[in-house]
């Protein structure tokens, strides 16, 4: 269950995990104007979590209106809740990052500006130290506050590789000061690996994150790259998407080994009152015993794209989450959680099943 022969790299997310971090919707987001819709959707993504036997670590700034929301029903021996003010949801890009470190494991605290300072992000920024505040973790969290980096920007297979978007990584108000070059140095210095893939084509409409690794290609156990795919040739991302397939055909592991590719089917078009929406089925979370889904209404892609996953990760059970409401705000299931590795948490122990 732990990664890889290298004795020091940023863990694949289908590590050994102690818990989900997920932060709660509330009426001082822009989820305001449709609280109770994206509320449901929280509501069965918390429902699923728990049933992989795993913890969930919620952040909220009213403690109250999440016991309300899940109901006396939900498992509350398995749910820490910790009040904090947020400015928004998408906790995968300020939530901890797990690094192997001979043997034990660190979380590291990267600075979060809202995507190249679109948006607030006060108190975003400062969510991962004040849980380490609280005294949440267990192990070691190392402050690389001297960078600016977002956890859906980047993955991993586990072996020393780290994939990433050029147009991401590189975009203005987030590590300025540096070359491309100069930034690849230190982030594989930081997150213990050894070769970075760049991706240079393939960002969805809609995407204000500047091209997100999470929502165009995700690693897979066993040299596996699921990617994001488009077969009509009068859909905009037809053009993008078949080049970053392209690039995706030349990238190999840190061994010289070409990875495996499966092509996730593109959502049919999304759109909200001004545009359209980035839709997509890679992003996925990969836990302990399941796999969850985004699903966007389309069952006969909602089903190919289940399946195709549950190729890539044979064992574990693949469940469906609604996302319909999550995509309203240009994000999807894994841009609002995080993963935290196996004995991350310094709380009550639950027995949790591995």
């Amino acid at each position: 269950m732990f990664p890889s022969r290298r004795n020091h790299s940023f863990a694949a997310e289908w590590d050994a995990q102690d818990a989900i971090l997920i932060a709660w919707p509330h009426a001082g987001t822009d989820w305001a104007y449709m609280l109770d819709e994206v509320t449901a959707c929280y509501i069965e993504m918390a429902r699923a979590i728990l049933q992989d036997d795993e913890r969930l670590v919620i952040v909220a700034p009213d403690s109250d209106e999440v016991r309300s929301a899940l109901g006396a029903d939900a498992d509350w021996s398995r749910i820490h809740l910790v009040e904090l003010p947020t400015n928004d949801t998408w906790v995968r890009d300020y939530g901890p990052i797990t690094v192997w470190r001979d043997g034990g494991t660190v979380l590291t605290d990267f600075t979060y500006n809202a995507w190249g300072m679109k948006f607030a992000a006060d108190c975003d920024n400062l969510v991962t130290s004040r849980l380490n505040e609280r005294g949440l973790f267990k192990m070691p969290v190392i402050n690389c506050r001297d960078l600016v980096l977002e956890g859906g920007s980047i993955e991993t297979d586990g072996n020393g590789a780290v994939m990433t978007t050029t147009c991401c990584l590189t975009a203005a108000n987030r590590n300025d000061a540096l070359t491309r070059e100069q930034l690849e140095k230190v982030l594989l210095e930081r997150l213990g690996c050894v070769k970075m893939l760049w991706l240079n084509h393939g960002e969805l409409s809609g995407d204000d994150t500047d091209g997100h690794i999470d929502t165009l290609a995700r690693f897979a156990p066993g040299g596996i790259i699921l990617y994001t795919g488009c077969d009509d040739p009068s859909d905009e991302h037809f053009e993008p998407l078949m080049k970053m397939e392209q690039e995706l055909k030349q990238f190999t592991d840190a061994d010289g080994n070409h990875y495996h590719l499966i092509k996730l089917p593109l959502p049919d078009p999304i759109y909200d009152e001004i545009s359209r929406l980035p839709a997509t089925y890679a992003n996925f979370l990969v836990m302990n015993h399941q796999v969850l889904v985004p699903l966007y209404g389309q069952p006969e892609n909602d089903v190919k794209a289940c399946s195709l996953i549950g190729e890539a990760f044979p064992g574990r059970k693949i469940v469906g989450i609604d996302c319909r409401a999550l995509i309203c705000q240009h994000g999807s299931l894994h841009c609002a959680t995080m993963q935290l590795p196996l004995n991350a948490l310094d709380i009550q122990e639950i027995g949790i099943r591995l």
